[in-house]
């Protein structure tokens, strides 16, 4: 059966009122609403459709030939459209839960957290656990639902999938360099004292920058928090190898050779493959994934 251009599927629930109890007063009855209303209806519908559905007579209405064909249409839309009510309340029952997110510190502490409100709307019953001491979670070990890692494993049972790429440049404290030495090019880095990771304490090949830079560079302060690299770029201890998602709006930092040194990472989504199927993981990185590339110009500017 074809349906005409503008056809009202609205009216489908007074036919079947009609048709389960043969009168227009019960069915408004049970509709809630007005006799006027479902003869209204019906009309409606039978003009829409060019065809009759009810034989009127003084006991009721009694469906025509073609209008038990058409019931048959209507309950089938009146279960579908039943069973997916019922998946789309499983669904957003199913997003309920503690999922614990662990996240490299410049990802969570420099960008997700400005997207707290926009998730709490979003997934209202989603308890989230932010952990950023990354390098101590063990995914296989499940003390983490969720992680943003700057490489995908090596081998595994993870599902793992690119974020995004993000630069990396450069950059020393405005007072500093103004006062200091120009820095012309590569070779002049040298001279400056550098901020950076301590070697050691690495957790990620992604995170070793200086010798990227200049093969000659160390770091004459060194830190596990890139917060405590970023406090002491801005109060000119050093240079330091930052995102330019983190510095390249900070009016106290001034990015040095950026078209000559651009350094090229990656964030990574991973979670742990026996969690592909939960809902509250499924939202969550979906949410994720939308924020990331709804924002792709903050991570690699130009």
């Amino acid at each position: 059966m074809t349906y005409a251009e503008g056809f009202d599927w609205d009216n489908l629930r007074y036919f079947l009122a009609v048709a389960r109890t043969g009168q227009l007063s019960a069915a408004a009855r049970r509709l809630r609403t007005s006799h006027a209303t479902v003869l209204r209806r019906i009309d409606r519908l039978e003009f829409g459709l060019k065809v009759r559905l009810f034989e009127r007579s003084p006991r009721g209405y009694a469906l025509t030939p073609m209008g038990r064909r058409f019931l048959e249409t209507a309950e089938s839309v009146e279960s579908e459209t039943g069973r997916l009510q019922d998946e789309i309340a499983e669904g957003r029952s199913a997003q309920r839960g503690v999922v614990r997110f662990s996240a490299p510190e410049g990802f969570a502490n420099h960008f997700f957290v400005e997207l707290l409100p926009e998730f709490a709307a979003r997934l209202p019953h989603v308890t989230l656990e932010l952990v950023t001491i990354q390098q101590i979670l063990s995914l296989s070990r499940k003390e983490a639902d969720l992680a943003v890692g700057l490489e995908p494993p090596k081998g595994g049972p993870y599902l793992a999938e690119k974020l995004c790429d993000y630069t990396l440049r450069v950059y020393g404290s405005r007072r500093r360099l103004a006062e200091g030495p120009p820095v012309a090019d590569r070779a002049a880095l040298l001279d400056q004292p550098f901020v950076g990771y301590i070697e050691d304490m690495i957790f990620s090949p992604g995170l070793d920058y200086l010798g990227d830079v200049h093969k000659g560079l160390k770091a004459r302060f060194q830190s596990s928090s890139l917060s405590a690299q970023l406090a002491a770029a801005r109060c000119g201890i050093g240079l330091c190898v930052l995102p330019d998602f983190i510095a390249g709006d900070d009016p106290e930092l001034v990015c040095v050779l950026g078209e000559e040194i651009a350094l090229s990472r990656s964030y990574w989504m991973v979670h742990h493959r026996d969690l592909r199927d939960s809902s509250r993981i499924r939202a969550v990185s979906g949410f994720l994934k939308e924020a990331v590339s709804a924002r792709t110009s903050r991570f690699q500017r130009l």
